[in-house]
């Protein structure tokens, strides 16, 4: 308990706080919601608020079998979450010692801590060793310990609870649209950009590499209208994710994006990439010639998608 006393110890600020926990995997709407009732409520007592989140997700330290990826990166689950006003983020390294802690051992931590006297969590959080913590425990905690507990009823859409399973499921089915309505922002994944085959610049279609952490939730193969922030700019965009059949069918999938009216070098930047829609299927195309054929419509459609947009 010592290590994560101290990474406690590392964000936490001055004064007494609100909290909410949780895994925040995507910071879509849900978690958004919790945060914000968490500050409204906390700001009425007179507390500035904080979030505790874990690294790496209990999944993966519970069932390593599994291989697990995620929505969003740790750093910027954590950007997310400060842009929602927070005044510190925490992040706990999950492990083996960590999940056998009880859910009360955990709130006396977060009390001594943190000076915690107030948690507001959704109405399905579970905190503790095997799940132990349901609302009802942790209310009963609260009394004898000397902090409140408020639960927030799950956000919901179309009569499912929005959650980092439905966005999941949306995005496996390339659904870019649905995805950015239930985590209310675009998707994103971000990465140095690497040097490539510079195949698409022989054809008048230059793209960047972007190199992508391999525990990343990826859309499937094809074709997307993007936006692309590098070098402190905001580009349209097209990006394919796939493994360039048309050439040479590879084993690893790659994100390449064309970026309109750009030629820097920009080998070694950061790139971040938002999906807006997918166009089409990855595609095998019989010659070059035909490949540059349908970029060129891609290109089209991306552009009328930009203007009509203002």
């Amino acid at each position: 308990m010592l290590k994560t006393r101290k990474e406690l110890n590392k964000t936490v600020t001055a004064g007494k706080h609100a909290i909410s926990i949780g895994i925040f995997d995507g910071v879509h709407r849900g978690h958004l919601a919790l945060v914000d009732k968490m500050l409204t409520e906390g700001k009425a007592r007179g507390l500035t608020g904080g979030v505790v989140t874990f690294y790496p997700h209990p999944v993966a330290v519970i069932r390593p079998d599994i291989e697990f990826t995620y929505l969003t990166s740790l750093q910027n689950r954590i950007d997310l979450i400060q842009n929602a006003g927070v005044e510190f983020v925490s992040v706990l390294e999950f492990d083996d010692q960590l999940q056998q802690v009880s859910a009360r051992t955990f709130c006396e931590m977060l009390i001594e801590e943190v000076q915690m006297e107030l948690l507001v969590v959704g109405d399905d959080f579970r905190l503790g060793r095997n799940g132990e913590g349901d609302i009802k425990i942790l209310r009963n905690i609260g009394l004898e310990l000397g902090f409140e507990v408020i639960n927030v009823p799950l956000v919901r859409e179309s009569t499912s609870k929005v959650s980092s399973t439905r966005i999941r499921e949306a995005l496996s089915s390339g659904s870019m649209e649905e995805v950015g309505s239930l985590m209310g922002h675009r998707y994103q994944l971000d990465g140095p950009v690497i040097q490539g085959d510079q195949r698409g610049r022989t054809i008048g279609f230059p793209t960047l590499n972007v190199d992508i952490a391999a525990d990343r939730s990826i859309p499937p193969n094809g074709v997307y209208i993007t936006e692309t922030f590098i070098k402190g700019k905001k580009l349209a965009s097209i990006t394919n994710i796939g493994s360039r059949p048309t050439f040479t069918i590879e084993s690893k999938n790659h994100l390449e994006t064309h970026l309109f009216d750009f030629n820097e070098d920009v080998y070694g930047e950061h790139a971040t990439v938002e999906f807006i829609s997918r166009l089409r299927d990855e595609k095998k195309f019989n010659s070059g010639d035909e490949l540059v054929l349908q970029i060129k419509n891609d290109v089209k459609k991306a552009l009328d998608y930009f203007s009509n947009i203002g």
